[in-house]
């Protein structure tokens, strides 16, 4: 149950008392606002977003696939992140449909989708 069918219920059970009911309608609102007010991208999701887009520049320029350790080798931008934060992101990509994913003997190797 959420807080606000939760808030609903309450209200349902003191509805004869006004001023229980104004506060609960005054929460139930607090609680319309809070869920209709966008969400601002962390410093992380920034982060992320960029070295996707550097990521998809550089497979489009780049004449064949490329393994994970093949794109921290040659791009500068990657050298000090992980290979689980890298495989993230190229996930991600995958998802969105904007790069292809293909296995050549056990090791995955991206690429741009045609």
């Amino acid at each position: 149950m959420t807080k606000r069918e939760m808030f609903a219920e309450i209200r349902n059970l003191v509805a004869d008392n006004a001023e229980m009911v104004a506060f609960i309608d005054h929460e139930i609102e607090l609680l319309e606002r809070k869920s209709s007010s966008p969400k601002k991208p962390t410093k992380t999701q920034l982060e992320n977003d960029n070295f996707k887009a550097e990521i998809v520049t550089f497979l489009a320029e780049a004449d064949a696939p490329k393994s994970i350790k093949e794109l921290q080798a040659e791009m500068p931008s990657l050298e000090g992140l992980s290979n689980q934060r890298i495989t993230h992101l190229l996930t991600d990509l995958v998802k969105a449909e904007r790069l292809t994913k293909d296995y050549v003997k056990k090791t995955p190797y991206y690429s741009i989708k045609a």
